[in-house]
């Protein structure tokens, strides 16, 4: 039987990713590489939530 695709992982929502970019902020998580690596990702995933938001917006 033939398997099916593999579904796209759901973007979270804006706010979600808002929240783990200030918790990482406060934890001064910034400071190590890993969290400044940590941060660059969650900026992409920001960046995608926000055009997300203004393709259902239009």
């Amino acid at each position: 039987m033939p398997t099916l695709p593999a579904q796209p992982p759901r973007a979270r929502s804006l706010a979600v990713v808002n929240e783990e970019i200030r918790a990482l902020q406060a934890d001064g998580g910034l400071v190590t590489a890993e969290g400044r690596r940590r941060y660059e990702e969650l900026l992409v995933e920001w960046a995608a939530a926000v055009r997300g938001d203004v393709t259902e917006a239009a």
